[in-house]
């Protein structure tokens, strides 16, 4: 599914973001990315999303090598790979329906298509009553929600999330690692960058640790620490 080979990451100011990295992450996985400020998850992120070019190595997402993608087949890319962020970015001037919406609309979806599926997701994360509010009518949790029901929509194989639940308390974190336990026993691959060890050393996935941008540890069914 996920496929990195000795990848390396430099910027022009000389920091190494990512030094070699050698990973495979296979369809329908729950994967923890977990590191200090500075680690190289968001590089790691970025890289994913063909929104930074590796300096050296390769980086397979199915079948497809994206350093021979074409400029016109990287938005098809983004279309198979949901995002949710830590700070959810909706569209303030939008419903939750219209939020959810917008990601069918942008890749050509009918209406027809759009009145059946954003209800069905709306009513997957808890928010069926919500669809005509807008995000500032909503709390912190929910506007999270609305992100993921974004990001699920359009039935993509794989979810990035980066660091989720930053900005939540711990209950509704919780609630919302549920919800995305939930979406990867539905077959979606998971990856999910984040900083929340009591959610990481809870839920027993596999975890990979970044140092400085090596990778320093992945472990099936691990826990936050990354000390070798």
């Amino acid at each position: 599914m996920i496929e990195l080979i000795n990848v390396s990451k430099k910027y022009s100011n000389g920091i190494i973001a990512l030094n070699n990295i050698n990973l495979k992450i296979e369809k329908g996985e729950f994967v923890f990315i977990v590191g200090s400020t500075g680690a190289g998850k968001s590089t790691l992120i970025k890289l994913l999303l063909k929104e930074e070019e590796p300096t050296s190595g390769t980086i397979k997402i199915g079948n497809k090598d994206l350093s021979k993608l074409t400029r016109r087949e990287v938005p098809y890319l983004r279309r198979s790979i949901g995002v949710v962020f830590q700070d959810f970015r909706l569209l303030p001037n939008k419903t939750v329906y219209e939020n959810v919406a917008f990601a069918m609309e942008v890749i050509g979806c009918s209406e027809k298509e759009i009145r059946k599926q954003v209800p069905l997701v709306l009513s997957m994360v808890g928010l069926s009553e919500k669809a005509k509010y807008f995000p500032h009518q909503l709390s912190g949790g929910e506007q999270q929600r609305v992100s993921i029901a974004r990001a699920i929509v359009n039935g993509p194989p794989v979810l990035i999330a980066d660091e989720p639940t930053g900005n939540l308390d711990p209950d509704t974190s919780w609630g919302l690692m549920e919800l995305f336990n939930e979406i990867n026993l539905k077959g979606t691959t998971i990856l999910m960058a984040t900083h929340a060890k009591d959610i990481v050393d809870r839920m027993k996935k596999r975890v990979i640790a970044l140092d400085r941008g090596v990778l320093v540890k992945d472990q099936a069914r691990g826990v936050y620490s990354y000390e070798i």
